[in-house]
């Protein structure tokens, strides 16, 4: 029964790359090939590499000294807190929210199976994500030290055990959002701003460690004296990547009685929190007065609460709203150093800043996508929108709105705190605020495109059309081309234009698309939604 159950895992983590739930059929072996071939490229290829250059970076001047141990303490540590930050969610949704945690608990299966089954789906996350730094820390020693046996087995366990202590902490980490969920009317809020807690917490990491790796290493052998009697067992687990014997032991004990810690709690818990439902509040009647709202505004609260139910739809397609404020923030802390540092690099009077910002800030507004799967999302539940007494353009502007509300006051908040930093002349300032306002609507309108000339109705889990979809990867692609085109063209083409009529052109532009987006919307996209 357990190998059913593993089979079953592992057929739901890899389904989409050989089964197309939009037809309902198996994928072509070509096209099953093109999935993996682009996720392999993208994932393993494009973060591989990166640390893999991390590595290279740091394994010769440390192993020169004799500090080997302490290469591979540090690879463990960024491998530990990248594999938390990718298998804690599908641990906490797929160990504990399971849909089918129910079904399975009914049939006469020991709950330890069904923990062990998909303890085994985390197992295969957790090496993902940590394996792409792990494996690449071990390619380097080795081919910095040279092949031996007992360094291709020490190389071997090192990446096993972090991937264990992945597993472990991802399962206790898992363990505690479940139990806090259950305490919670809604669980998309703590989910978003726990994971929201993780980005940050990431991105903090990874800028600190850039920055400290240089500073760190000029001093290296008395941070790593530090290190070696403050703790001691970073030491004795950084050894094991070495190949050394009495460290791969005593490492391994004492990963494995972690395991063993966990398991029991899993065990322990599994059942009580899989078949708990949510708190919910005791109903109380309050007389309260009903507000008049007017058509646009009803449809625009129906797409919002659908948006604030879902933590991946808000992460997904609403992280840009936080970014952009921050943004914003970081201009006016950090900007005026930085844009003299730029004016002195391509002269003031050229205005490649004012396109820059521009282009920056367009980059960060175009990641607020909720248009592309707003139709999709509609799901078996299209006909209730469609039996409303309401045009079918109120409906898709009510989408359009959606998007909007989330990403025009905050790219307007970056826009000013852009021009506060910046201090450009009042054509300038104009060109600066209304450029990326602009370009919302274009991204708004050709996400609205994208979801209506590809739409899935028929999905099992609404991340498949969010995050999964063609579309949404056109979208991100032309994104990015027109934040990037936007500065580029500038900066090889139309430096003599000077920034007012090079923007007044791109605003131009961006209007002329709009309106052709717009109307082909308004006739060809009403008649594809009213043909669903």
């Amino acid at each position: 029964m357990l190998g059913t159950l593993i089979k079953k895992q592992i057929t739901e983590l890899f389904q989409g790359y050989v089964f197309n739930r939009k037809t309902n059929k198996m994928r072509s072996k070509a096209s099953a090939a093109g999935m993996i071939v682009f996720f392999l490229v993208l994932f393993v290829g494009f973060l591989g590499f990166s640390f893999f250059m991390m590595a290279s970076g740091l394994c010769g001047p440390l192993v020169q000294v004799g500090l080997g141990w302490l290469y591979f303490a540090l690879m463990s540590l960024i491998a530990l807190f990248l594999g938390i930050i990718g298998s804690v969610f599908s641990t906490y949704s797929s160990l504990y929210l399971a849909k089918d945690n129910d079904l399975l608990l009914s049939m006469p299966i020991p709950p330890k199976t069904i923990v062990a089954s998909r303890a085994f789906g985390v197992l295969l996350m957790s090496l993902m994500f940590s394996g792409v730094v792990t494996v690449p820390a071990v390619v380097v020693y080795l081919i910095t030290m040279g092949l031996t046996p007992a360094r291709l087995v020490g190389g071997i366990v090192f990446i096993l055990l972090v991937t264990a202590i992945v597993l472990a902490l991802s399962c206790l980490l898992g363990y505690g959002v479940a139990r806090l969920s259950l305490k919670l009317k809604n669980k998309s809020y703590i989910t978003t701003a726990i994971a929201l807690v993780f980005f940050a917490l990431y991105y903090v990491v990874y800028f600190r460690l850039t920055e400290g790796l240089q500073s760190f290493i000029q001093n290296v052998e008395q941070n790593a004296e530090k290190i070696s009697s403050s703790v001691r067992f970073l030491k004795v687990f950084g050894e094991v990547g070495e190949g050394k014997w009495p460290a791969v032991l005593a490492s391994v004990a004492l990963v494995a009685l972690l395991c063993l810690l966990v398991w029991a709690v899993l065990i322990r818990s599994f059942t009580k929190i899989a078949t708990t439902s949510a708190a919910s509040g005791k109903a109380v009647y309050r007389e309260t007065l009903a507000k008049d709202r007017t058509l646009r505004q009803t449809l625009g609260a129906r797409e919002m609460t659908h948006f604030t139910s879902s933590s991946g739809y808000m992460l997904n397609c609403g992280l840009s709203t936080i970014m952009l404020i921050l943004a914003g923030v970081a201009l006016l802390w950090k900007g005026g150093p930085v844009i003299t540092l730029l004016n002195q690099v391509f002269g003031e009077a050229s205005g490649i800043v004012l396109v820059m910002l521009v282009g920056g800030i367009s980059l960060i507004a175009f990641m607020n996508d909720t248009t592309v799967p707003s139709v999709s999302l509609e799901g078996r539940s299209l006909w209730i929108v469609r039996s409303l007494p309401v045009e079918t353009l109120d409906v898709l502007k009510a989408k359009l709105d959606l998007q909007l509300k989330l990403t025009v006051i905050p790219t307007l908040f970056c826009c000013i705190c852009a021009g506060i930093a910046l201090k450009p002349a009042p054509a300038e300032w104009v060109l600066l605020l209304a450029v990326p306002l602009l370009a919302n609507i274009l991204f708004a309108l050709f996400g609205l495109m994208l979801g209506l000339r590809h739409v899935n109705l028929n999905w099992s889990n609404e991340i498949i059309v969010i995050k999964q979809s063609l579309s949404v990867l056109v979208y991100m692609l032309f994104g990015l081309v027109y934040g990037a085109a936007v500065v580029a063209v500038y900066m090889l083409f139309a430096w003599g234009l000077g920034p007012v009529w090079y923007l007044l052109i791109v605003a131009g532009v961006t209007c002329l698309l709009s309106f052709l987006l717009w109307s082909w919307i308004r006739t060809k996209g009403v008649r594809r939604f009213e043909e669903l």
